[in-house]
């Protein structure tokens, strides 16, 4: 499955993931992120059931804070 993941052309070996998964497979360990699926904010609840396909928009950005 091929999408774009935060800007970049990314390829994973399944048909479908979720949000938590792709997360898992990209070792992303960032306390606080911010994550949109084709445009639409998803709430950190939802990432364990929401569907990546083939062809999405994946952004996940983590937040950063500081003075």
């Amino acid at each position: 499955m091929k999408i774009v993941l935060n800007n970049r052309d990314d390829t994973f070996e399944f048909d479908e993931l979720t949000i938590s998964r792709v997360i898992e497979l990209k070792q992303y360990t960032f306390p606080r992120v911010v994550t949109k699926l084709n445009g639409k904010l998803i709430k950190k609840t939802e990432y364990p059931t929401t569907i990546v396909k083939d062809g999405d928009k994946l952004e996940i950005i983590h937040l950063i804070s500081g003075g």
